[in-house]
């Protein structure tokens, strides 16, 4: 279970459309992301990790979107459990062919 969240996702929204509009402006630029994080009582970078994300996503920055990462971690648990269920079934396989070579010999 995920630790719980320190900002909602209200004030997520919020301070990242703030710190993106802000940045668009080239004379509010310098200092957009700081001075809207002491606004609002969080950790600059706080907000520059949330900024950096939304520009991603955004396609504005070449990175991993959310989307993908999550679909990524999807399909790598999905593959562990594959090769969890593979080992488990590879394990019955063999315990079950030696029971039967014991049958035939007895």
């Amino acid at each position: 279970m995920a630790a719980p969240r320190k900002y909602g996702d209200e004030l997520r929204e919020r301070a990242t459309r703030m710190a993106v509009e802000a940045r668009k402006d080239p004379a509010s630029r310098p200092g957009a992301i700081a001075r809207i994080a002491e606004q609002l009582g969080m950790h600059p970078e706080t907000l520059r990790g949330w900024v950096r994300q939304a520009e991603i996503d955004g396609g504005v920055r070449p990175g991993t979107s959310s989307d993908e990462s999550k679909r990524i971690a999807d399909l790598e648990r999905e593959n562990r459990e594959l090769k969890r269920a593979n080992e488990i079934l590879r394990t019955a396989s063999a315990f079950f062919a030696a029971a039967e070579l014991d049958r035939k010999i007895k």
